[in-house]
């Protein structure tokens, strides 16, 4: 007999090899009907799967957020069944469960178009409804290679001829319809429900190889629930008004073109914006004593090769080879370059902990497919900082930076944060013992941080080559996830560079090494700030705040002589005295998000007053001109400058 372990902590005891489902059903009907997979030792089976030892198990209902995976996989199987239902001879390759939804990848000559998606989703619904369960087969690999070619499904022979010998080949069969597939998935079609959605189409090559054949991506999403799919839906809405893309147009910030790719074309505005975060930034940092930096753009491949990018990121570096057949790299990262700072005179235990910051611009390789705006992009620039201490000041700088980040992200408008750990990568450098130190490290700050209320999780095996990391993700207005600040404990790299200080024993002591951003990428958190405030953004962060527009031509010098005025204050102001009717003034700066307008007429000019009209209000307020501007210049100090 074996032992089962349920979550209450109760125990039961079971023939070897009961399934999940007739564990289920000897408990309640009711709950083996609701159930729809397992969780055994915590990773998410079948239910049809049999309990071979003592474990400990919990069932998973539909309206587990845990199922929501299953419900994704499960609906991709179905709609790969409705595309080969309607359009025979398309051969289906694979279809995983991604971030919000699914896709599933085709071959077939004709292309897919939006117009087919109506009939694509009723096919779906009709094999839904038919509520067939997933069967799940072990088949040799022969006989797998056999029936797909049969089928003529070249692609899935490819898959099942790399699949290694020694692995067993699943099938799961939803009536006639079968797909190689590792599982798990739910118990039946009729689990999926009604609450998905095909969403585009677009071409993808096969193995992401440009020298493979062109397939047909279909993305798709589900949920449990059909307000949830309403709800994302929404979001998606409300984020396609809110693309910073478009926005960026109308607000005259940035363009793109084919000759830079990956790369921006800063306007003014745009780099007015940009040298405002930079200048916030680094205010903060110089009260956080943070001394400030600047490396090369380009290095020799040896440094990079003792730092361990060579081996671990080549394939992100842009690389160069001279005339005189030496090899260098644009800098993917700029910490190499701040270690050799730090190795340049002697320190001491004294000096630490050292704070080295720099507005590093960092060169990295994205597939064009990947390129998406100022989100992401091939160069960027990062608010980099590199911490340089002892063991025992780890906790201490990063409850240090905790502060400074959130400080930070109250005062761009966004407080729901979460600090998530990520652990070490499978691709990494440094030896285990070093890596236990590091996790051990940043689990206490966690841990502290958890304390402090904020919400927290783990990323197993998503941490950087060189060493674990906090990573803060924050939620805009739409609800949104955006992951920018982090805080990386590295007890690598400034030992493969011989980095040290003299301790107090007199002895040579290899710092620790802590990788800091806040903003993280400066272009993408312009992106996410721009996108989060639809355009609106605040006025100190505004890159043209106030607008003096003229009613009539008696007014020209007097809107004039305001704008001096404001200037003169600090305020970043224009003036608009073209031959225009007002509405139509208005108008054209509202598009482009400005969000103040002086209005001044012959009256105004009269009284020396001014009319204001907010960004997104029609309603306008009248005052004297002083009053006006020294409101306006108080409202324009950034959040730091007023604590001062």
């Amino acid at each position: 007999m074996i032992s089962v372990t349920f979550p209450d902590g109760a125990s039961r005891a079971f023939e070897p090899g009961v399934s999940g489902l007739d564990i289920a059903k000897s408990i309640s009907p009711s709950l083996a009907k609701r159930t729809v997979a397992m969780s055994l030792d915590g990773a998410l089976v079948d239910l049809a799967d049999p309990v071979a030892r003592d474990s400990k198990i919990e069932f998973i209902s539909r309206d587990d957020p845990r199922a929501l995976e299953l419900i994704r996989h499960d609906a991709a199987h179905v709609l790969a069944e409705a595309v080969q239902s309607l359009f025979p001879g398309t051969q289906v390759t694979i279809g995983p469960v991604i971030e919000n939804g699914f896709y599933y990848d085709f071959f077939r000559a004709d292309p897919f178009t939006p117009e087919d998606f109506a009939a694509i989703e009723k096919k779906m619904r009709e094999i839904i409804a038919k509520d067939r369960p997933f069967v799940r087969e072990t088949w040799s690999r022969a006989e797998a290679i056999a029936h797909f070619e049969k089928m003529g499904e070249a692609f899935k022979v490819e898959l099942v001829e790399t699949i290694p010998a020694d692995q067993d080949l699943k099938i799961y069969r939803q009536g006639d319809w079968l797909d190689l597939c590792r599982g798990p998935h739910m118990t039946s079609t009729g689990k999926i429900g009604d609450a998905f959605k095909i969403m585009k189409v677009a071409g993808a090559y096969w193995r992401g190889d440009s020298t493979k054949p062109m397939l047909q991506r279909i993305y798709a999403t589900a949920f449990a629930k059909k307000d949830e799919l309403d709800a994302y839906l929404k979001q998606l809405e409300e984020a396609e008004r809110r693309d910073h893309r478009r926005l960026g147009r109308e607000m005259d910030l940035f363009h793109f073109q084919e000759e830079g790719p990956g790369t921006i074309f800063w306007h003014p505005k745009g780099w007015t914006l940009f040298q405002t975060l930079i200048s916030y930034m680094r205010r903060r940092q110089q009260d956080a004593d943070y001394i400030e930096v600047n490396t090369p753009q380009v290095l020799d491949r040896a440094l990079w090769e003792t730092s361990g990018h060579w081996q671990t990121y080549r394939e992100n570096m842009f690389v160069t080879t001279t005339e005189d057949e030496r090899v260098f790299a644009l800098k993917p990262m700029n910490c190499p370059g701040h270690v050799q700072i730090f190795k340049n005179g002697l320190k001491s235990y004294r000096d630490l902990p050292m704070k080295i910051c720099e507005f590093g611009i960092v060169h990295r390789y994205e597939p064009s497919g990947a390129l998406h705006g100022v989100m992401r992009v091939r160069a960027f620039t990062q608010d980099d900082a590199h911490i340089f201490c002892t063991e025992d000041q780890i906790m201490d700088e990063a409850l240090k930076i905790d502060d400074m980040i959130l400080s930070i992200y109250h005062d761009f408008g966004f407080e729901d944060v979460v600090v998530k750990l990520s652990t070490r990568p499978e691709k990494r450098v440094g030896s285990d013992e070093a890596w236990d130190k590091a996790e051990a490290a940043l689990s206490r700050v966690l841990e502290e941080i958890g304390r402090r209320g904020l919400k927290t999780s783990i990323q197993p095996g998503e941490g950087a080559f060189y060493g674990p990391k906090l990573e803060y993700t924050l939620r805009d207005a739409i609800g949104r996830e955006w992951q920018c600040g982090t805080t990386q404990v590295d007890f690598n790299l400034p030992g493969r560079f011989g980095a040290f200080y003299i301790g107090a024993d007199s002895e040579k002591k290899t710092p620790v090494m802590i990788h800091r951003a806040m903003f993280g990428s400066l272009e993408r958190f312009t992106g996410i700030l721009v996108e989060h405030y639809a355009g609106h953004l605040p006025l100190w962060l505004s890159p043209l705040q106030i607008v003096v527009a003229t009613i009539t031509q008696d007014a020209d010098d007097y809107a004039r002589e305001i704008a001096a005025a404001a200037r003169k204050l600090g305020l970043k102001v224009d003036t608009d005295l073209r031959n225009e009717k007002i509405n139509y003034k208005v108008r054209e700066h509202s598009l482009a998000k400005v969000p103040v307008m002086l209005v001044v007429g012959r009256k105004e000019a009269a009284e020396r007053g001014v009319s204001i009209r907010r960004l997104g209000s029609q309603a306008q307020q009248s005052l004297g001109l002083d009053e006006a501007l020294a409101a306006l210049a108080d409202e324009a100090k950034a959040p730091d400058e007023k604590r001062r």
